[in-house]
Protein backbone atom coordinates (compact mmCIF):
# COMPACT_ATOMS: atom_id res chain seq x y z
CA UNK A 1 0.00 0.00 0.00
CA UNK A 2 1.31 3.43 -1.11
CA UNK A 3 0.66 6.48 1.05
CA UNK A 4 1.15 10.01 1.06
CA UNK A 5 1.74 12.66 3.74
CA UNK A 6 -1.42 14.01 5.56
CA UNK A 7 -2.53 17.39 5.18
CA UNK A 8 -0.71 19.33 7.88
CA UNK A 9 2.39 17.67 6.78
CA UNK A 10 1.53 19.12 3.52
CA UNK A 11 1.24 22.84 4.88
CA UNK A 12 4.46 22.20 7.47
CA UNK A 13 6.53 21.38 4.07
CA UNK A 14 4.84 24.13 1.66
CA UNK A 15 5.14 26.79 4.60
CA UNK A 16 9.14 26.06 4.97
CA UNK A 17 9.84 25.56 0.96
CA UNK A 18 8.82 28.90 0.81
CA UNK A 19 12.26 30.76 1.59
CA UNK A 20 13.94 28.62 -0.05
CA UNK A 21 16.44 29.11 -3.21
CA UNK A 22 16.94 25.62 -4.00
CA UNK A 23 14.96 21.94 -3.56
CA UNK A 24 16.60 18.66 -3.70
CA UNK A 25 13.59 16.08 -3.58
CA UNK A 26 13.96 12.00 -2.92
CA UNK A 27 11.35 10.65 -2.45
CA UNK A 28 7.69 10.16 -3.65
CA UNK A 29 5.71 13.01 -2.07
CA UNK A 30 3.23 13.76 -4.77
CA UNK A 31 1.44 16.58 -2.23
CA UNK A 32 4.49 18.59 -2.65
CA UNK A 33 4.99 18.14 -6.23
CA UNK A 34 2.74 20.91 -6.96
CA UNK A 35 4.38 23.30 -4.68
CA UNK A 36 7.70 21.93 -6.59
CA UNK A 37 6.22 23.12 -9.64
CA UNK A 38 5.05 26.81 -8.47
CA UNK A 39 8.47 27.23 -7.25
CA UNK A 40 10.08 26.23 -9.83
CA UNK A 41 7.75 29.35 -11.91
CA UNK A 42 9.54 31.50 -9.48
CA UNK A 43 13.23 30.59 -10.04
CA UNK A 44 13.64 28.18 -7.62
CA UNK A 45 16.36 25.60 -8.68
CA UNK A 46 14.28 21.89 -7.92
CA UNK A 47 15.94 18.40 -8.43
CA UNK A 48 14.15 15.40 -8.26
CA UNK A 49 16.06 12.07 -7.69
CA UNK A 50 14.89 8.97 -7.83
CA UNK A 51 12.16 6.45 -9.98
CA UNK A 52 9.42 6.80 -7.45
CA UNK A 53 9.80 10.80 -7.47
CA UNK A 54 10.03 10.92 -11.33
CA UNK A 55 6.82 9.04 -11.88
CA UNK A 56 5.25 10.95 -9.25
CA UNK A 57 6.35 14.11 -10.80
CA UNK A 58 5.39 13.17 -14.08
CA UNK A 59 2.00 11.89 -12.85
CA UNK A 60 1.01 15.15 -11.57
CA UNK A 61 2.40 16.87 -14.72
CA UNK A 62 5.36 18.89 -13.23
CA UNK A 63 8.16 17.51 -14.72
CA UNK A 64 8.64 19.85 -17.42
CA UNK A 65 9.26 22.86 -15.08
CA UNK A 66 11.70 21.32 -12.65
CA UNK A 67 15.36 22.13 -13.19
CA UNK A 68 16.86 18.53 -13.34
CA UNK A 69 14.70 14.80 -12.96
CA UNK A 70 17.25 11.94 -12.73
CA UNK A 71 16.09 8.42 -11.78
CA UNK A 72 19.49 7.87 -9.65
CA UNK A 73 17.88 9.12 -5.96
CA UNK A 74 20.13 6.66 -4.27
CA UNK A 75 23.71 7.42 -6.37
CA UNK A 76 22.08 11.55 -6.25
CA UNK A 77 22.33 11.13 -2.50
CA UNK A 78 25.70 9.49 -2.57
CA UNK A 79 27.30 12.04 -5.02
CA UNK A 80 25.37 14.83 -2.62
CA UNK A 81 27.43 12.11 0.66
CA UNK A 82 30.53 13.50 -1.56
CA UNK A 83 31.24 9.85 -2.25
CA UNK A 84 32.30 8.34 -5.54
CA UNK A 85 30.26 7.08 -7.47
CA UNK A 86 31.90 3.59 -9.51
CA UNK A 87 31.16 4.58 -13.12
CA UNK A 88 32.22 7.94 -12.66
CA UNK A 89 35.49 6.83 -11.07
CA UNK A 90 36.10 4.18 -13.68
CA UNK A 91 36.04 6.59 -16.44
CA UNK A 92 37.72 8.86 -14.73
CA UNK A 93 40.59 6.02 -14.88
CA UNK A 94 40.10 5.31 -18.42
Amino acid sequence: MGLDIGSDSVKTFNDALETTKTVIWNGPMGAVAKKLAELSGKGVTTIIGGGDSVATVEKVIVADVTSHISTGGGASLELLEGKILPDVDARDEA
